[in-house]
């Protein structure tokens, strides 16, 4: 992880970097056929939660990742830049949110094998499957990050 990456949390009411997370959620769309949100649901529900950015110094600044989450610890939209996968980012956005929420909870569709597998290797578990959650009638996990020992780990990998 770079020690150029700092976090930045953006309160409700607040669309800092909306622009820069739109423009992610879409190349990360284009490219891998998920995070399909419409625009203004998308500005509209980012604006109206609490996210937790990962953004890059630099010449330019740049967004790595984020993370929007509701008042009840539900996760709205996570996405991290394809260019910064598997370097912990993912991890850290989510343990952000473990350590301001007492229960975490998403949807990821069933298709989506790396959302699972990330998910799954931190420690959230299938409670159950919706059918045709989402807007193109693609089928859905809801998942909640588990209690223990695990989700102390996570909350403390934030403090390295």
């Amino acid at each position: 992880m770079s020690a150029t990456v700092e976090l930045r949390v953006i309160d409700r009411g607040n669309d800092a970097l909306v622009e820069d997370a739109w423009a992610l959620k879409e190349r990360i769309r284009r490219e891998e056929g998920v995070l399909r949100q419409r625009r203004g649901f998308f500005t509209d529900a980012y604006t109206r939660a609490t996210t937790y950015a990962l953004v890059e110094r630099g010449l330019e600044e740049q967004l790595v990742g984020f993370a929007s989450v509701r008042r009840d610890g539900y996760i709205l939209f996570l996405a991290v830049s394809p260019d910064h996968r598997g370097e912990g980012y993912g991890r850290r956005l989510v343990a952000e949110v473990a350590d301001d929420y007492s229960a975490v909870t998403c949807h990821a569709r069933t298709t989506n094998e790396d959302a699972l597998e990330f998910y799954r290797g931190i420690g959230f578990e299938v409670v159950r499957r919706v059918d045709n959650y989402y807007e193109d009638r693609g089928d859905a996990y809801y998942l909640k990050l588990g209690e223990g020992s695990f989700r102390e780990r996570l909350s403390r990998f934030i403090r390295r």
